[in-house]
């Protein structure tokens, strides 16, 4: 697990063949000075194929990148400016790119016998990239650690210690990986089928970002072992907060996102029953406002975005957005995006993908 897995572009490309070799011909730089290009997100473009693009806070696209292949989330470093977009589950790439254009992109493949989860993150110094995996044998959930400082060769992994890891978030001081453990088995050889519906093992993990020992773990009450553990973002107070999926019954009503910090129990929102009910049952994505005390929740399935005050867990509002997709941290409060290709007020002839990075302090912030 020591051997690296970056593949340089020359040998992707030849891999890729040529028509994925056309579609990353130069489009011009992807220049954050240029205009106030913020957001990175995957998208489908208009003729099938995939993407990833920065995007203003108008929601205007600046520039795109191709993907061999439809991402998920995205991870971006504000020490290093690099941003990685994450195959979607069961893939097998992650493409690391700069945003500003300084250098080309990097394909990494993950290790034989695991596959992406679709998400990971940074260390604060930029030094680690941290990506949630599957050792689909082993039936576990893993991280794999990859040096940002020698063309992402992997350096190793920790366990996860949960099935199905999901999103994947790092304490402000580096030293504690978040994990989002959904509980859901998996394996490549069925795609994204769900194996273990009625055994389902959902947890929040707190690792050891150096040695890869468990902190503490928070398996959900088993009242709740449907609810999925999905997506997770940190709090100005160090809270982290967390986002779920529901797998049983179309009719219930669980809580869907919660909170805890390290040392204490998982606290649910108590979301009004007619929010709950309009979420229905799948939060898509969960962001953090930190200079407004805000977080915020959409989901596709219910066609609305949720703000939530970070301090009383009240709901403050609720838009309603047609397949909302990703969400973000904006000026006002959050920027979120739609498989139909809305992105804040702008309509581009795309389908914006579930996720949204922040690339960039938002100006005048």
């Amino acid at each position: 697990m020591w051997n690296s897995a970056a593949i340089d572009r020359r040998s992707f490309m030849k891999a890729a063949g040529l028509s994925f070799l056309a579609g990353l011909a130069p489009r011009g730089a992807m220049a954050l000075q240029r205009a106030d290009a913020v957001y990175a997100s995957g998208l489908r473009t208009a003729k099938g194929g995939f993407a990833v693009a920065t995007v203003t806070e108008r929601g205007e696209i600046v520039d795109q990148v191709a993907l061999p292949a439809r991402a998920h989330g995205m991870a971006h470093s504000m020490a290093t400016g690099k941003a990685v977009a994450f195959a979607r589950r069961p893939g097998t790439y992650a493409m690391i790119f700069d945003p500003s254009g300084r250098s080309e992109p990097i394909v990494i493949t993950s290790a034989e016998g695991r596959h992406f989860y679709g998400h990971g993150v940074f260390s604060p110094d930029g030094r680690v990239l941290y990506a949630s995996e599957n050792d689909f044998e082993g039936d576990r959930g893993m991280i794999g650690l990859y040096d940002a400082t020698n063309r992402f060769a992997r350096l190793g992994e920790f366990e996860t210690y949960g099935v199905g890891p999901h999103d994947m978030t790092v304490s402000d001081d580096g030293r504690m990986l978040i994990v989002a453990n959904g509980g859901i088995e998996t394996h490549p050889d069925f795609g994204r089928t769900k194996l273990n519906l009625d055994s389902m093992r959902p947890s929040l993990t707190l690792v050891d970002a150096k040695t890869g020992a468990l902190l503490e773990k928070h398996a959900l009450p088993s009242q709740w072992a449907q609810v999925s553990t999905r997506h997770v973002d940190i709090d100005e107070s160090g809270r982290i907060w967390f986002a779920c999926q529901y797998e049983g019954h179309r009719n219930d009503l669980p809580p869907l996102v919660g909170h805890f910090s390290k040392g204490e129990d998982l606290t649910f929102v108590d979301l009004p029953e007619e929010t709950t009910r309009r979420l229905a049952n799948y939060v898509g994505a969960i962001a953090v406002n930190r200079a407004a005390g805000l977080v915020g929740v959409s989901s596709p399935k219910g066609g609305i975005a949720v703000t939530i005050d970070a301090k009383s867990g009240k709901v403050l509002s609720e838009a309603s957005v047609a397949d909302a997709a990703g969400i973000a941290a904006s000026r006002d409060g959050f920027a979120v995006s739609s498989y139909d290709g809305d992105f804040l007020a702008t309509h581009s002839d795309v389908a914006w993908d579930q996720h949204i990075a922040r690339i960039a302090p938002l100006k005048g912030a």
